[in-house]
């Protein structure tokens, strides 16, 4: 997850009434620790990590070796940076926010400023009673909306926070402090009868934790999150918190079932949980503390998978736990694949899994396959054919692009038609003060050899703008996800959505294999009134597309828009014909 100048992002949702001026103040400088600061290690498997190789951290970019090209208007980016979430304005860029918005084959069917927080978000689309809610969530802020008609969305329930210019509001109906929305996906469960819930659970890092090499006591502080490392289920019986009922709760510490909160090791579970309401659910997790192969300063974990049996719900059961070559501290063979990854060193690369497998068809509709973005660690074909007994079936390494992340989203719509997935991590910093982060279409095709074939192609702005490269307009810019398996309908052949901060969202047409375009766009306004001066880069983090009604939501650090393009086709603006999630 992304986050941008403040670490309010992470922190305030497990913070309790209003944020004053010293809350504030003290969360900023919790999450902007000073980088030149002496490395202290005290935690045994941070310095394992650290002894394993030698400091490769990259040196600022000379001058002059990026940015623009006079000739061109095109903006080269550095080759490697140090981490960093903020930017380095560079001759060329805009010395003002852009007020503008530009489109191309698409239509603003209707905007709504309402921000549940600027930096990153989940959406889940649920059907009750023939009413269609969007839930738009990130931890302690929860905004639920009926979006039956998405020209009249109304707002019906709040937790948490609300953003403006001022940041967050004080907590309306507040969780209680070791609680939160985590992220999720909800199910039909045909044995019961009902939507199923499952929430993910995983260690809070922004406003925690800033830098492990330097922050001791704020490791500590991790490794005894005084919250759940795990997943809880419910029953989903109604649009509203008060209608679901809690049915089970499990940590991802497999090697500790039984460990109260704040003994539970391990990173939780990471993103959403791949379950399709059946038998069996996957979810990204490092069980124990000694998953700790990874560069990334304010990660402490190397996530692998884990398969869990969901014929009762109520009862989910371990079935395996992944794990790839480099992931584990104190494991020779793992410490040698570490020390061989040329990231190894770099104190800024994200390595092990962000989400869940990627998963076009479920195992229990005949699925063989499943797709792991791990960072830094590349791309891995899995065999999910027997969930107890998971097998990789291929590796795929990427270029380094230093900083930023690497391995984050993993498009699988278009792989059972074409033999083709879209691999992609993102933007970190602002200013584009980083390496490119591209999308990669990869082919897959024979599962035991994937292949990069091409990247996606980079979105330009019209010429009318002020600008000939998004780097310019400042803040951040390039891809972010394509929305979630969860989305309701069937994905469109061809046609793929993806935030892409600054330039809004870009709708990719692939369906001429090895010409990809892009086929529509709509890029918003930066709001210079209604959104915090932190945040303002931070434009567009998430879209989410109604496949069955041909509407594309798209969620800015001002509000969220709905947007229409011939490229799905006619938008519906009716209630679903059919519930979804699906109950085929």
């Amino acid at each position: 997850m992304k986050t941008m100048r403040l670490p309010l992002k992470s922190s305030a949702p497990f913070l309790k009434g209003t944020l004053t001026t010293c809350v504030m103040l003290a969360l900023w400088s919790t999450a902007h620790a000073d980088s030149s600061a002496p490395v202290n290690i005290t935690d045994p498997f941070v310095k394992q990590q650290t002894a394993l190789s030698v400091d490769k951290i990259p040196a600022m970019p000379a001058p002059g070796s990026y940015g623009m090209d006079k000739a061109t208007g095109k903006f080269t980016h550095p080759v490697a940076t140090p981490f960093s979430h903020e930017g380095e304005p560079f001759a060329g860029e805009l010395d003002y926010w852009d007020t503008k918005s530009y489109i191309k084959n698409m239509t603003v069917e209707a905007y709504y400023p309402i921000t549940v927080e600027p930096f990153h978000t989940w959406q889940n689309i649920v059907d009750f009673d023939g009413k269609r809610y969007l839930y738009q969530y990130v931890r302690r802020n929860l905004k639920i909306f009926d979006i039956t008609h998405p020209k009249d969305v109304k707002l019906v329930f709040t937790k948490g926070s609300t953003w403006g210019p001022e940041g967050p509001s004080a907590e309306e109906n507040p969780y209680a402090p070791d609680d939160m929305f985590g992220a999720a996906t909800v199910q039909w469960n045909k044995k019961l009868g009902k939507n199923i819930m499952v929430q993910s659970f995983e260690v809070r890092r922004f406003g925690v934790l800033n830098d492990k090499y330097r922050e001791p006591d704020k490791v500590e502080a991790i490794r005894k999150s005084r919250h759940l490392k795990g997943f809880k289920v419910y029953e989903m019986n109604g649009p509203l918190p008060n209608d679901w009922k809690l049915i089970a709760t499990r940590t991802s510490d497999i090697e500790h079932p039984d460990a109260p909160i704040g003994e539970q090791q391990g990173s939780g579970v990471r993103d959403i949980p791949a379950y399709f309401g059946g038998d069996v659910m996957y979810v990204a997790a490092a069980p124990s503390d000694k998953y700790a192969l990874t560069e990334y300063p304010n990660d402490l974990y190397n996530a692998g998978y884990q398969s869990w049996d969901m014929s009762d719900p109520s009862n989910p059961k371990l079935l395996q736990m992944l794990t790839v070559p480099g992931q584990i501290v104190g494991d020779p063979q793992h410490e040698a694949v570490f020390k061989a990854n040329p990231r190894a060193g770099n104190r800024a690369s994200w390595m092990g899994a962000r989400m869940s497998l990627f998963i076009p068809t479920p195992v229990e509709q005949g699925g063989k396959y499943g797709y792991a973005a791990m960072g830094g660690m590349g791309l891995y074909v899995v065999d999910i054919t027997q969930a107890d007994n998971m097998k990789v079936v291929s590796h795929l390494e990427f270029p380094v692009s230093v900083a930023g992340t690497e391995g984050d989203s993993i498009d699988v719509s278009q792989v059972e038609k074409t033999g083709i997935l879209y691999f992609s991590g993102y933007p970190l910093s602002e200013d584009c003060f980083e390496a490119k982060k591209d999308i990669f279409a990869v082919n897959v095709s024979d599962p035991k050899k994937p292949v990069i074939e091409s990247v996606l192609p980079r979105p330009m702005p019209p010429k009318d703008a002020a600008f000939t490269d998004y780097c310019q307009r400042k803040g951040s810019f390039g891809p972010k996800r394509s929305g979630y398996y969860t989305q309701p309908g069937i994905s469109r052949e061809g046609i793929l959505p993806y935030a892409f901060y600054n330039a809004g969202v870009q709708v990719f047409d692939v369906r001429e294999p090895g010409k990809p375009t892009i086929g529509a766009y709509f890029v918003p306004p930066f709001d210079t009134k209604n959104v915090a001066s932190y945040a303002m880069g931070n434009l567009t983090h998430g879209t989410y597309t109604e496949y069955d009604r041909n509407l594309i939501w798209v969620f800015t650090n001002h509000g969220f828009y709905a947007l229409s393009t011939p490229l799905l086709g006619t938008p519906s603006f009716t209630a679903p014909s059919k519930p979804w999630p699906a109950r085929d």
